[in-house]
Order: structure tokens, then sequence, then C-alpha cells
């Protein structure tokens, strides 16, 4: 199974238990066609890079999970049937990705930027 990433932006329109019903929604094809969800961020209400369907603002939500890769398909086609979603982005993670991710879930960074101000603070 390959590891991917999606991010989907949800109209801003939606109540807070509506945004999260429709990734609930997501979520739930996921597990049902065999995907192994890795981890769920929820972005919250952010600013758009540029207005879409008149719209400033949107629901960011991004997942990662393992999947056969013809779920994604199956996944994109549910995306571009509902009209809450704006956009949405899936990519096929690489080692490197996974690794990335991996440390990032783990504080590693976090660790590092502690050591840092540390030392300049001896």
């Amino acid at each position: 199974m390959q590891q991917y990433e999606t991010v989907i932006i949800l109209t801003p329109l939606l109540s807070e238990e509506n945004a999260k019903e429709a990734i609930a929604k997501y979520s739930k094809i996921l597990k049902d066609n065999g995907a192994e969800i890795v981890q769920e961020d929820n972005w919250g209400l952010r600013k758009l890079a540029y207005p879409i369907n008149k719209k400033t603002t949107g629901y960011y939500h991004l997942t990662e999970f393992r999947a056969p890769g013809d779920l994604i398909n199956k996944l994109e086609v549910e995306y571009r049937r509902d009209e809450r979603v704006l956009r949405f982005l899936t990519i096929a993670l690489d080692k490197h990705a996974i690794a990335y991710n991996e440390k990032k879930r783990s504080g590693a960074f976090n660790q590092k930027k502690t050591a840092k101000t540390e030392e300049a603070a001896s």
C-alpha cells in the first residue's frame, strides 16, 4: 500500500459541526475501502491565497493515510461531487516525505529548536 496525503478546503459557509460531519464522511470512505489513517490534522478556518467562488476563507483539513491506489480515484470523485468542497489535493508520498512527516509528528524539529534556545541562553 502506498502512503498518501490529501488536503481539502471546505466552504466557509458551513458551521463547525457541518465541517466536522463532512470530514467524518471522507474518513469513513477511507476506512470502508481498506485505508489506514495515519494522521488527521484540522487546520481550521484560514484565508485563501486567492478567491474561489467569491469566497476568501475556507476550512482546511489534512489527512495522511495508507491505501491501495484504486481508492484515490473513488475518493476524488466523492470530492468533486460534494458542493461543500472548494478544492482538494491528493499526493503520493515518497520515502523522504514519509520520514519528514514521522519526524514532525514525533516532535524532533521542536527538540532542535529547544536545544538551540538553551545554547543561546547559556
